[in-house]
């Protein structure tokens, strides 16, 4: 009975909790949001931060040199997602006259194909090419997405504090725990880290190869916005799948309307859906290996939960701190079984690597 009450005592606990939990993040956001994209930002610093030191650099020196890195970044691009809203507006007359005339000749094709009004009534032909519908998308995702900079200064601050916290965070351990102790925790801290960062640094710079390749191919083809469509490919290649055919199908459409024939924008298609199927099949894995190993089921609620709970930063971020998360747990005996059931696929390469520790510490 009393293990009956105990275990009873546990699930509301942990309900208990949960609820807790997703009502601070809620309540809390804008002060918890800049702290895990300051996390990110950390994550990508350290190694030049680290580099820095190993030159004899001082601290604040490095830290101060890394602050005027971000502020240069971030300026510029701020830069570039302000222009582009605004030249995106100012072409919206034009983007729904040219969307206006390919919903006319579509319709008049259907017509000569003989297709009954009511399987066209069904297609949403009108609703699927409405360019000022698409103008307004477009525009509301960049403004989610530049959110990510109302709270600049705030970001700064953790970011200065975080890079301080990694470099002295060893040191510390050392102090407070015997030696056997403290070199256990050092080693598991330094796994942790090091493979977070490695994540989150190896999952930008694809990312950026991916939007940089994007970016080139549409100056080619002289499509317009062609830097907002890559620094939109950038960013919303953060999310699997759902980020890619976002980052696909817009382009898609306004180069719908943009040339005069269905050749061009179909031939962009391709080239888009082959670069992401390259990046994201081929040199992502290779790079990261398991680590965006994630449940599909687990990738879905995460979006639902981060995007409910932080909107169109929280989907960004989601599968980021989701595979942090995953990284953290597979680091313990105790929680590497949660670890696992939140990948899709476990390789019997990384079950003989995990036995093989598992029997050398026993």
């Amino acid at each position: 009975m009393d293990t009956k009450y105990s275990k009873f005592l546990s699930i509301v606990a942990a309900l208990f909790l949960a609820g807790f939990s997703f009502f601070i993040m809620k309540e809390l956001q804008a002060i918890l949001l800049p702290f895990f994209v300051a996390l990110i930002i950390s994550f990508l610093f350290a190694p030049f931060y680290e580099f820095l030191k190993r030159k004899k650099v001082p601290s604040f020196v490095g830290i101060i040199i890394i602050v005027l890195i971000i502020l240069i970044i971030a300026n510029i691009s701020s830069v570039f997602v302000y222009t582009s809203i605004i030249a995106f507006k100012n072409d919206v007359p034009k983007y729904v006259e040219k969307s206006q005339m390919l919903i006319n000749s579509t319709l008049v094709y259907f017509d000569n194909l003989g297709i009954p009004e009511s399987y066209k009534q069904s297609m949403n032909i009108t609703n699927f090419l409405n360019g000022e519908k698409i103008a307004g998308v477009i525009t509301d995702l960049i403004s989610g997405i530049a959110g990510i900079f109302t709270n600049f200064v705030l970001i700064l601050i953790y970011v200065i504090f975080l890079l301080t916290e990694f470099g002295s965070i060893r040191r510390r351990v050392v102090k407070a725990f015997s030696a056997e102790k403290s070199r256990k925790i050092t080693e598991a801290l330094g796994d942790i880290l090091f493979d977070v960062r490695k994540y989150i640094v190896g999952k930008t710079l694809i990312n950026f190869s991916h939007a940089l390749t994007i970016t080139i191919v549409f100056w080619i083809f002289g499509l317009d916005f062609a830097i907002l469509w890559g620094l939109l490919t950038f960013v919303l290649a953060y999310i699997p799948n759902i980020g890619a055919f976002i980052a696909t199908i817009l382009p898609f459409l306004t180069s719908l309307m943009q040339y005069d024939n269905f050749v061009t924008p179909i031939v962009l298609l391709v080239i888009m859906a082959v670069v992401g199927s390259v990046f994201g099949n081929i040199i992502e894995p290779k790079v990261l290996g398991d680590r965006l190993n994630l449940s599909p089921i687990l990738l879905l609620f995460s979006l639902i939960f981060w995007g409910y709970v932080w909107g169109v930063v929280g989907m960004i971020l989601s599968v980021p701190v989701m595979s942090m998360i995953k990284i953290v747990l597979s680091k313990f005996e105790s929680t590497r079984p949660v670890a696992i059931m939140m990948s899709y696929e476990v390789s019997n390469k990384n079950d003989a690597h995990q036995t093989e520790i598992e029997f050398k510490e026993k």
